[in-house]
């Protein structure tokens, strides 16, 4: 949206339904029909892949100034992850329809779309590749540069509320490293 013009910007939402989501309140589902896009005017959306057996990877965190419901932007196919507002949030769904007749007749819709699928692309390819090439080790330190200090807070809240690590002012104790070594052979699954 930043490329487009006032007017351009004006044309774009017009198209397009507002849809307020509180915190945990899906917006799309891995599965179901996919149509369209949905500009995130506010807030926070997680996208994440739901294993046959339950298990869950984030694939990103998007912000306001995002678009999330892709890959298929013009719709057709089902959703390959799911999508919920991981805090109240503000988003404007553009269906698959009036997004492709709105990319032909606004050349900077066009390319906007094209950047960001190119930048999704290679979010998800490093994880891919992260997750397929190196050690826990490795993985973990890239974690933990890359991550915020509230996704962290949040994944050690999560084991302690499991009993299977216990946090201390300067230090984490492995309580459960069963659990631990259990929840590492399913990471790599």
């Amino acid at each position: 949206m930043e490329k487009l013009t006032p007017r351009e910007r004006e044309i774009v939402l017009k198209q397009g339904r507002r849809k307020v989501l509180n915190r945990g309140q899906t917006l799309f589902n891995q599965g179901a029909k996919h149509d369209g896009i949905y500009l995130i005017e506010s807030g926070r959306i997680r996208v994440f892949y739901t294993s046959p057996l339950g298990r869950e990877i984030t694939l990103a965190y998007w912000r306001a100034g995002n678009f999330v419901g892709g890959p298929e932007v013009f719709g057709g196919g089902i959703h390959q992850w799911s999508g919920i507002a991981s805090s109240n949030s503000c988003v404007v769904q553009l269906p698959g329809k009036e997004l492709r007749t709105l990319a032909t007749e606004i050349p900077n819709l066009a390319i906007g779309l094209i950047e960001g699928l190119t930048f999704k692309g290679k979010c998800y390819s490093a994880l891919a590749q992260m997750l397929g090439t190196r050690s826990i080790t490795q993985r973990l330190a890239h974690l933990l540069v890359g991550a915020t200090r509230q996704w962290v807070t949040i994944s050690l809240k999560r084991m302690q509320e499991k009993q299977i690590v216990l946090t201390k002012r300067s230090q984490i104790v492995i309580c459960r490293p069963d659990v631990l070594e259990e929840m590492r052979g399913q990471a790599s699954d």
